[in-house]
């Protein structure tokens, strides 16, 4: 029996495909593990081009938003050309941070790759955390609708 992957409410969803490439398969043909976290990547990028947020918007505003927390859980291998689903699931919440969570799916049978979660902080242009939101994502969050939980 399978293990359903339990999920958080997430308040956007953005679904984006790509294909394995060569360059990303060690020498067993599998993805090599830190390749998720590049497809992680590709799906926050794809996120921002379809909800219109970006990492240019946090430069122009004067922020930069690092990575300060990653969670990756493997569940099966991706091999050379295969297809995937990279789900990026935005989890609203009420501090000055982005947080993501991530389904990689092998798109012929949408078993489940790899599972994961990200958090990201807003840094002024000193390089200072900021405590609260800045106000061009307030207004993101305005613009979507988004529900602000505790999380």
């Amino acid at each position: 029996m399978k293990k359903k992957h339990k999920q958080r409410p997430a308040a956007l969803v953005n679904r984006t495909r790509i294909r394995v490439r060569f360059s990303e398969v060690d020498s067993m043909n599998v993805v090599w593990h830190g390749e998720y976290v590049r497809y992680f990547e590709d799906g926050r990028q794809a996120f921002g081009r379809e909800y219109g947020i970006d990492y240019s918007d946090f430069i122009k505003y004067g922020y930069v938003a690092p990575i300060v927390d990653l969670k990756v859980q493997y569940k099966r291998s991706l091999t050379f050309s295969e297809e995937a689903i990279i789900e990026t699931r935005y989890i609203a919440c009420d501090t000055a941070k982005l947080i993501f969570d991530y389904i990689i799916y092998r798109a012929e049978d949408m078993s489940v790759a790899a599972t994961g979660s990200s958090e990201q902080v807003f840094l002024n242009k000193n390089g200072e955390m900021e405590l609260n939101s800045p106000l061009f994502y307030k207004e993101w969050k305005e613009k979507w609708q988004v529900e602000q939980q505790h999380a």
